[in-house]
C-alpha cells in the first residue's frame, strides 16, 4: 500500500484525534490506563510513517480541556503515562529528526509534565524532519477564545482598531501560529466528529475515520490507507471543478 503512495502528493499537515483507549482496554476486561498505554506504539507507527514519507506537520490530540473531566485516578494515571512516555520516547524522536512542540493550556498542566515536555522541546529543537505537536489541555473553543481576548487587549490599548481584525490577523494569534491548516485529519474508535479539536486550522480538511480500528491497533498501513484515500479526492475550496482546472493552467 505504502508504494502507491504519490510523494509529490502528501498532505503537509496531518491531525489525528487517538479515540478508543478505554474501548480498546474494556473490550479486554483491563482498566482504562491499559488502553492508554498500549496505545505509546500507535504513536510511534503514526510518528515514524509520518517521517519516512516526508509529511510536514503531525498534529496529535492528546489530552483535551474536556478530558479534565475524567475520574481523577485516571487524569493522575494519564500525566504520569505522559511524563513517562516522552522522555521514553526521546532517543526514538532523535533517530527520526523529529522536531516536537506542543499546543494548548500548558499552564493547566502538572509542573512535572510542563518540566518534562519543555526539556524534549529544547532537545529537539534543531531537527529539521517531522514537525510533532502534542495538543495538551487544548480545545478549539479554547484557542479562538485566546486568540480574540489578545486582539480585545490590543484594542483596548489602542495598538489595534477593530475594523482592520481580519482572517490573517486572527490566525496570527492562534497557537498553531505560523503552522499550515490541516489537509487531512484521522479519527479511530468510530465517532464521526471533530470533537472540539482545531475548529478554526480544519476549515477545509479532509476527513477520514475509522470505524473498525481503536487508537491501541493503530499502525502504519492505516496511515497509508487515510493519505491514499486524501490522494483520490478532488480538493475545491469552495469552488467548482472547473475552476481548479482553469487555475491549474
Amino acid at each position: 500500500m505504502k508504494e502507491q503512495i504519490d510523494r509529490t502528493k502528501l498532505p503537509q499537515h496531518i491531525a489525528i484525534i487517538m479515540d478508543g483507549n478505554g474501548r480498546w482496554a474494556k473490550q479486554r476486561g483491563a482498566m482504562r490506563i491499559f488502553g492508554h498505554r498500549n496505545a505509546i506504539k500507535a504513536v510511534r507507527e503514526a510518528t515514524e510513517g509520518c517521517a519516512e514519507l516526508g509529511v510536514n506537520y503531525l498534529t496529535l490530540y492528546a489530552f483535551s480541556t474536556e478530558n479534565w473531566g475524567r475520574p481523577e485516578m485516571e487524569v493522575r494515571m494519564l500525566m504520569e503515562l505522559l511524563v513517562h512516555t516522552i522522555g521514553d520516547e526521546l532517543p526514538t524522536l532523535q533517530k527520526n529528526n523529529v522536531k516536537l512542540d506542543s499546543i494548548g493550556d500548558l499552564e493547566s498542566l502538572p509542573k512535572s509534565c510542563q518540566l518534562e515536555l519543555q526539556e524534549a522541546i529544547e532537545k529537539t529543537k534543531h531537527n529539521t524532519g517531522l514537525n510533532l505537536i502534542l495538543a495538551l489541555g487544548y480545545s478549539g473553543k479554547w484557542d479562538i477564545v485566546q486568540a480574540t481576548q489578545q486582539l480585545a487587549r490590543e484594542v483596548q490599548a489602542g495598538t489595534l482598531r477593530a475594523e482592520d481584525i481580519n482572517e490573517n490577523l486572527l490566525n496570527s494569534k492562534l497557537s498553531t501560529l505560523d503552522r499550515p491548516e490541516v489537509d487531512l485529519m484521522l479519527r479511530t474508535g468510530g465517532d464521526h466528529r471533530i470533537s472540539n479539536f482545531l475548529l478554526w486550522q480544519l476549515a477545509y480538511a479532509e476527513l477520514y475515520f475509522y470505524d473498525d480500528v481503536f487508537w491501541p491497533d493503530f499502525r502504519r498501513n492505516h496511515l497509508h490507507e487515510a493519505i491514499l484515500s486524501f490522494q483520490q479526492r478532488e480538493r475545491r475550496f469552495g469552488k467548482t471543478s472547473e475552476q481548479i482546472l482553469s487555475d491549474a493552467k
